[in-house]
């Protein structure tokens, strides 16, 4: 079980390095891996073992968060509509991304980041990626598209397999500044990420 100790926090040079990929077939090493990282998200949030192991409420997690510089990422959310999205992810590959951008007012989190960091993090509102999907104990090659909140938090996630924070995408000279092209994320209880 994966607990708070086990995430490596900003400082970290894990935390700035690209990802590689995952070698295909898939070793239950890894699918293993996969798996232990979307049950801490789902353990994160529940009422009696998040409390009872002391763990951060998350949304996401990333295999670098571990130190681990493999492409694996878990994301357990709900979209503005109440709809759960469970996804279990093996090397994730950004097809394509709408111009317009999206953010959270309230800014993001991450369980890596001990500080709060104030400051809005603007990101494409819809993408499209191609992944292997680990779907009752298979992997399947999917093409997924994802809008708003969602595609905020896949590509938080995302962002740690290319070795950055969210706190690198907050306009230093601005940080509240809104282009043109974004748009707020209306969420009912303002979630951070992961």
């Amino acid at each position: 079980m994966i607990l708070m100790h086990d995430i490596i926090r900003e400082g970290d040079e894990r935390l700035r390095q690209k990802s590689k990929d995952v070698e295909t077939p898939v070793s239950e090493e890894d699918i293993n891996l996969l798996k232990d990282m979307l049950e801490y998200v789902h353990n994160s949030v529940d009422d009696e073992i998040g409390p009872k192991y002391g763990l951060r409420p998350s949304v996401g997690l990333a295999a670098p968060q571990l130190g681990i510089l493999k492409k694996i990422i878990a994301i357990s959310a709900y979209d503005e509509s109440g709809k759960l999205h469970d996804y279990a992810l093996i090397n994730p590959k950004i097809l394509s991304y709408s111009d317009e951008l999206t953010y959270l007012p309230s800014g993001e989190g991450c369980l890596s980041v001990d500080r709060e960091v104030k400051g809005l993090v603007h990101r494409r509102k819809r993408i499209t990626f191609k992944a292997l999907v680990l779907e009752n104990n298979k992997l399947i090659e999917k093409t997924i598209k994802l809008k708003d909140y969602i595609a905020v938090v896949f590509q938080h996630e995302y962002d740690h397999l290319q070795g950055y924070l969210f706190v690198d995408r907050i306009n230093k000279e601005n940080p509240f500044y809104v282009p043109e092209n974004s748009v707020k994320i209306n969420f009912g209880d303002e979630e951070k990420n992961d």
